[in-house]
């Protein structure tokens, strides 16, 4: 993980270039005007504030460590599994890598998700602000708003692999969870509008809807594995 640190941290520039790009990309499609000072026609860059002489260092810091976190998962995971497989059986192994797979590619697919509707975000908090209101947005607030909301969709579409683990289990059946969708698709949305940073509208239908199709496709998979028996 202090790799991935180091590695963040010097490339810098370009993760900067990356976080802040949904927010260039509203600048140049709404125009210079729209942004104000904050967007740089000339160069297709956008400026952010600091309020105190530390907070550049600590928001690059921090990033490096959300970096080095992204970019060490894979070891760390291998290491996690290579500690609990003695303690498991033959079948428990097969599904547990499923589970880590599955639960990777879900977090990454919600974090692109979430990257991907920034820009939508960005742009309805900025017109509901008003016309008479400047945009200085700081560094650290901006930097905070994308990682809350990239965790929070890579965590929230991987619930759905938590409902097939307990099906596996035996603590949860597929019938329940199909007699329950209504309280489930209430409850996505609520817990969508919870979780999600922005609150605007965009965002929470772009979390909660995947979560819906996650949902039933949990209640499909778990009909596959427990098959027609019993609860």
């Amino acid at each position: 993980m202090l790799i991935g640190v180091v590695v963040v941290v010097l490339a810098w520039e370009w993760v900067f270039d990356l976080l802040t790009g949904p927010y260039a990309d509203l600048c140049e499609r709404r125009g210079p005007d729209y942004c104000g000072d904050a967007y740089d026609p000339a160069t297709g860059d956008v400026r952010l504030n600091i309020l105190d002489p530390v907070e550049g260092l600590a928001t690059r810091l921090r990033v490096g460590f959300y970096g080095g976190l992204i970019i060490g998962a894979p070891v760390v995971l291998w290491q996690l599994w290579r500690f609990i497989v003695p303690a498991l059986h033959k079948n428990e192994r097969k599904h547990a890598i499923g589970f880590v797979v599955s639960s990777c590619a879900l977090f990454a697919l919600g974090g692109f998700i979430a990257f991907t509707t920034l820009e939508r975000a960005l742009e309805f908090l900025i017109d509901w602000a008003g016309e008479d209101v400047d945009q200085v947005f700081q560094v650290q607030a901006y930097i905070r708003l994308v990682t809350l909301m990239v965790v929070a969709f890579g965590v929230g579409f991987t619930i759905p692999v938590l409902l097939v683990f307990l099906q596996l289990l035996g603590v949860l059946s597929w019938r329940t969870l199909l007699k329950a969708w209504r309280y489930a698709i209430v409850g996505t949305f609520v817990i969508a509008a919870a979780i999600t940073p922005s609150g605007d509208p965009i965002s929470l239908l772009a979390l909660s809807g995947p979560m819906v199709l996650l949902y039933l496709l949990a209640v499909l998979i778990g009909r596959l594995v427990q098959g027609k028996h019993p609860e």
